[in-house]
């Protein structure tokens, strides 16, 4: 055993030692690479990112040069530290701090001194750039916006974070990235492909030509252009309509499922998020906890839809059968349930599915709930067969749309009832509050748009999206697939009916446009604010929903407007005006108009939150660079069509 034991360990130690080197010399080439480093310094070419156009072919995003200085540490010699701070002022103290930064991320490797500089600055520095060894230029591309809205469609550029360069080699420090909207949710196509070049240096640290005569060297490549889904006109008018105003507005295009536009309130020029200003700008914005102008509404505000709401509970019971169109209930300005609860109506008198609609009872669609949810032996199976039809409308959970932010929505179960009333014992008086878009119910502004554009399609929508064409590529197959509600076709008319007469007799009576047949649905959703652990109740919000024309439709769209008060005060004008300047390309509606562009609820919202937000909410306010002429010229433009303003009745009715 001995005599085997020491050869073996010696065979063994050998084949380790053999297997090694075959690794460090074939295998791993690290070595290698870092001998060659010293003697090989990588050059990158950054490409123009994709430009973005709207529907129209209308230009939005485009390019413009920018300058980023880059250091490499090991190579800064004989430097005059007090010049170069001179020139791109830069404080000593921050030099240092920026300096060791580099040599921590690399001494041997280039990254990022001064960001963005702007041609003068440029200038300025390839003048006298001989005199500061390890520093260079490197030319990039940042964006140059052709308008001042959208900015929650297109997002921003910024630098990547070492989380990013460690998740995706293809970046490295200094590099720019997308986040937020078209920007992020396309990166890929819009940052092109960068090019390499390898250049060969002498001992002397001096570049001597292309390594391997550029056997390794790649060229850039230019991202690709996207042709958006959103109309460039409408969404500025959008944003127009919602100066002072805050919450969000998505129109789609029904039969499609193409994003028209998408608002949100407040918002701010994209400009201020390019260029050296672009961290303070950002943070500015960032630290604004009120008024949140970076949060998009359009996508990630959850809010009791109300009345609109009422459409789907209708649209319920017709398919399970607990109603048809003569089914009448009896309305005392209000309806009386559990113990001597009472859920208040403005409406009064026998209500059918039609009057119902256009009057939006509560009484109504309260009946018509408790019939649904009655059907079933047990509550908790009825609530659930009631769920599934409302999922059916893309309600309740993430959407799929092809941006990178969003939220679920609420849509309650059986689940959510067994949580809340853990003993059991709860019936439908319980959760009527469900009928009318109120209780457990949360939705998106996207979703109740995609609700109305699948009500106005009949019973079918297209997942909603913001891409209409990316060069030389195809959009997901997600976008042109249909999604087929559990309603059956033929419940959706008389619900279409009664959406009709909310403009010719119901709550949005005053609000139609001549020559445009509109389907509409007011709502007033409750508003309530946690403080102390108490719920206080703040002004409800506006709210509208509507689709037009009524036969083959080509809009449908939703607007939240917060603490707006009832539904035909703020948010239905804005969804009239909407819906003409997209079929009309021009507005009759001029008294509309000028209330909701000259109209303010800056002061409901310095009541309701008094907090100081004041720098950030003046700094957001200058946010379009002409805002102030922009308004006056369209007050102008309107008091000089006063005569064409259309005389309309006063609203009676709350919605």
């Amino acid at each position: 055993m001995r005599k085997i034991l020491l050869p073996a360990l010696v065979i063994i130690a050998a084949s380790l030692l053999l297997i090694r080197i075959f690794f460090l010399q074939i295998v791993d080439d690290s070595f290698k690479l870092k001998s060659e480093n010293n003697a090989i310094k990588i050059k990158y070419d950054y490409p123009e990112r994709g430009y973005i156009y709207d529907r129209n072919g209308k230009l939005m995003v485009a390019n413009q040069p920018s300058y980023d200085i880059m250091v490499i540490p090991r190579d800064i010699k004989n430097l005059d530290t007090l010049e170069f701070c001179s020139l791109l002022d830069v404080s000593k103290e921050e030099f240092i701090k920026k300096i060791a930064k580099a040599k921590v991320y690399s001494p041997m490797l280039p990254s990022v001194f001064l960001a963005q500089l702007n041609k003068l600055e440029y200038a300025a520095f390839q003048e006298k750039i001989r005199k500061f060894e390890g520093f260079y230029i490197q030319k990039r591309s940042l964006r140059d916006y052709q308008e001042n809205f959208g900015s929650n469609v297109f997002g921003f550029i910024t630098q990547v974070n070492e989380n990013i360069i460690k998740k995706n080699p293809y970046y490295i420090g200094g590099d720019l990235i997308g986040k937020q909207g078209v920007e992020e949710s396309y990166e890929e196509y819009l940052r092109g492909q960068k090019g390499v070049r390898y250049i060969l240096k002498d001992k002397f640290n001096r570049e001597i030509g292309s390594y391997k005569e550029g056997k390794y060297d790649t060229i850039a490549k230019q991202g690709d252009d996207l042709t958006l889904t959103i109309d460039a006109e409408l969404q500025k008018y959008g944003e127009e309509l919602m100066v002072n105003k805050w919450g969000g507005i998505v129109a789609i295009e029904p039969k499609t499922g193409e994003i028209l536009a998408l608002v949100s309130a407040p918002d701010f020029d994209p400009a201020l998020l390019v260029g050296r200003q672009r961290s303070k700008n950002y943070t500015i914005l960032h630290n604004d906890s009120i008024a949140k102008p970076l949060y998009d509404r359009g996508l990630l505000a959850e809010y009791p839809p109300g009345s609109p709401f009422k459409i789907l509970t209708a649209l319920v019971g017709l398919q399970e059968g607990v109603i048809d169109t003569e089914t009448s209930f009896v309305c005392h300005h209000g309806f009386s349930y559990a113990r001597g609860r009472f859920m208040k109506c403005h409406d009064s008198g026998i209500s059918k599915l039609h009057n119902g609609i256009y009057n939006s009872c509560n009484t109504y669609f309260a009946n018509v709930f408790m019939k649904t949810i009655n059907k079933y032996k047990n509550p908790a199976d009825g609530v659930d067969v009631w769920a599934k039809h409302v999922k059916s409308f893309g309600l309740g959970d993430y959407m799929g749309y092809d941006l990178p932010t969003g939220k679920k929505g609420a849509i309650p179960t059986s689940k959510t009832y067994k949580k809340l009333y853990p003993n059991g014992g709860w019936r439908s008086t319980a959760i009527v509050s469900n009928a009318i878009g109120q209780g457990e119910i949360l939705m998106t502004p996207i979703q109740l748009a995609n609700m109305m554009a699948a009500v106005a399609n009949r019973g079918y929508y297209y997942t909603p999206h913001i891409i209409k064409k990316i060069e030389g590529q195809k959009i997901d197959k997600k976008f042109t697939t249909k999604h087929q509600t559990s309603i059956d076709k033929e419940h959706f008319e008389p619900v279409i009916s009664g959406l009709f007469d909310v403009y010719n007799m119901g709550t949005a009576r005053g609000l139609g446009v001549v020559g445009i047949d509109i389907c509409g649905k007011t709502g007033t959703a409750e508003n309530y604010l946690k403080v102390n652990g108490k719920r206080v109740k703040l002004q409800d919000h506006s709210i509208f929903v509507a689709f037009a024309p009524k036969d083959n439709p080509k809009i449908a769209i939703a607007v939240f407007v917060e603490n707006g008060y009832w539904g035909a005060r703020w948010a239905g004008p804005i969804t009239s005006l909407m819906i003409e300047k997209y079929l009309n390309k021009k507005i009759t509606r001029v008294d509309l108009e000028k209330r909701m562009l000259t109209g303010s609820l800056k002061t409901q919202y310095d009541k309701l939150y008094p907090v100081k937000h004041q720098d950030s909410i003046a700094f957001i306010n200058n946010k379009l660079k002409d805002s102030v002429d922009k308004i006056k010229k369209a007050k102008d433009s309107i008091n000089s069509n006063e005569k064409k303003i259309i005389k309309v009745d006063s609203l009676k009715a709350k919605p």
